[in-house]
C-alpha cells in the first residue's frame, strides 16, 4: 500500500511540472510501482503529411508513459535509450493508450517496456526504454522524512 501510495504521489508531482505531456493532452489513468498506464487522443495539429499521426507523437506519448513507470518509485530517472517499433497507423480522433511495465531493475538501470494500443485493443507501436536513475527524488525531501520515522 506504501508503494502505490508513493507512485500516485510521485504521479501528481511530476504531472504538475509535465508542461510536454499537458501540451499534448496525455491524462494518467494509473501509475502503479514500476508500471503506468497513459492515454493521448490524437488531435489534428499530431497528423503529418500522410494525414496518420506523427510518429514522434507516438514516441512521446510511450516516452511518458515509461518516466511516470520508472519513477514511481520518487528515484529520479530519465532515459539513456529507447527505441520503438511502429506496428500500424494511428489517426485522427483516435485515443491511444500506452501500457508501461518495468522488466528488469537492477542497481541504477532498468528496462521498460511499453505497448501502445488503440482504443479496441490492437497494437500500434512497442516501445522499449532503459531508464538510469540520477541523483535527487521527484518529490524533494520524502526519503530523509521517511528515514526519520
Amino acid at each position: 500500500a506504501e508503494a502505490q501510495t508513493l507512485a500516485d504521489a510521485t504521479a501528481e508531482a511530476m504531472y504538475s511540472r509535465d508542461r510536454a505531456a499537458q501540451a499534448l493532452g496525455i491524462k494518467i489513468v494509473r501509475v502503479q510501482p514500476g508500471a503506468s498506464l497513459l492515454t493521448m487522443t490524437v488531435r489534428s495539429d499530431m497528423v503529418n503529411g500522410h494525414h496518420i499521426c506523427h510518429g514522434g507523437m507516438i514516441f512521446s506519448l510511450a516516452d511518458t508513459a515509461f518516466a511516470y513507470a520508472c519513477n514511481s518509485g520518487n528515484h529520479n530517472t530519465v532515459a539513456s535509450a529507447c527505441h520503438i517499433d511502429f506496428l500500424a497507423p494511428a489517426r485522427e480522433g483516435e485515443r491511444l493508450l500506452a501500457d508501461a511495465a518495468v522488466q528488469s531493475q537492477a542497481g541504477r538501470t532498468g528496462v521498460y517496456d511499453v505497448t501502445v494500443r488503440r482504443d479496441d485493443g490492437s497494437v500500434i507501436a512497442l516501445f522499449r526504454g532503459k531508464s538510469c536513475r540520477i541523483p535527487g527524488e521527484v518529490i524533494a525531501g520524502l526519503q530523509q522524512a521517511d528515514s526519520a520515522h
